[in-house]
């Protein structure tokens, strides 16, 4: 195999996280914030609001596997209630606050972030031989932060956020993007994810190699789908490459 680049999922591969973003106390938090901009809704009300108007976007959607996106969630719980209200619509801060609304939700909601022991090391043993790049299933408003916040996201060349493009693994567009943007092509590259269905499956339809990493999170099987190597530990990656690489 003439391997050229390490594609990587995120959440549940690289990072142990958790949170609460559909919960009544993350949604009584934003509340608060939300009556200095004249909006007065109780925590049910904002969730509702918020779950409802998600449903919309993707049921809108024309894709397979559509994606959300949540700060045109908030612009629009945003607007809707200015004008509902008959509240002056401010014009900058209009523009400013979906996003700021989409970070500070998950703010509140994040319980845990951190990365799973041994993954820098292993990132920095990769960095040198390979292109690495990410492709995961989140949000633009707060994916690349959350690497930053952990220390990983300077070993990434790329990083491909399914919330920039309006669908989600496992569409093999996702992948594709990574690959052009690290000019390899699918039997070059390996992918390395926790999902058998949105990683493996995803990766081995355009053609790639994968490794599996189960983890607490994620779909551990799916019909027909099996990876290319298991590894239970994130160390045991730098042996997954070495044995992949040789074939």
């Amino acid at each position: 195999m003439d391997l050229q680049a390490i594609l990587f999922d995120v959440n549940g591969t690289l990072i142990d996280i958790e949170t609460e973003d559909e919960s009544e106390e993350t949604f009584s938090i934003l509340g608060r914030f939300l009556i200095y901009q004249g909006i007065a809704l109780a925590a049910h009300e904002i969730r509702g609001l918020y779950l409802d108007t998600m449903k919309r976007q993707r049921v809108a959607s024309s894709e397979s596997f559509p994606e959300f996106d949540a700060t045109g969630i908030w612009r629009e719980i945003l607007d809707g209630q200015w004008m509902e209200k008959g509240c002056p619509i401010p014009g900058e801060r209009r523009e400013q606050l979906p996003l700021f609304l989409a970070e500070l939700h998950r703010g509140i909601a994040m319980r845990r972030l951190v990365p799973y022991p041994d993954v820098a090391v292993v990132l920095e043993a990769l960095k040198s031989r390979y292109s690495l790049a990410i492709v995961t299933d989140a949000q633009s408003a707060y994916a690349r932060t959350e690497l930053a916040a952990v220390g990983l996201l300077s070993y990434f060349d790329h990083v491909v956020v399914s919330g920039d493009k309006g669908y989600r693994k496992p569409d093999r567009r996702l992948f594709a993007d990574a690959l052009g943007r690290v000019h390899a092509l699918p039997e070059q590259a390996i992918f390395v994810g926790n999902d058998m269905y949105r990683d493996v499956f995803g990766a081995r339809e355009l053609g790639m190699k994968t490794v599996f990493f189960p983890t607490e999170w994620g779909e551990k099987h799916h019909e027909g789908t099996e990876p290319d190597y298991v590894i239970h530990r994130f160390a045991q990656l730098l042996d997954a490459v070495e044995f992949l690489a040789a074939r």
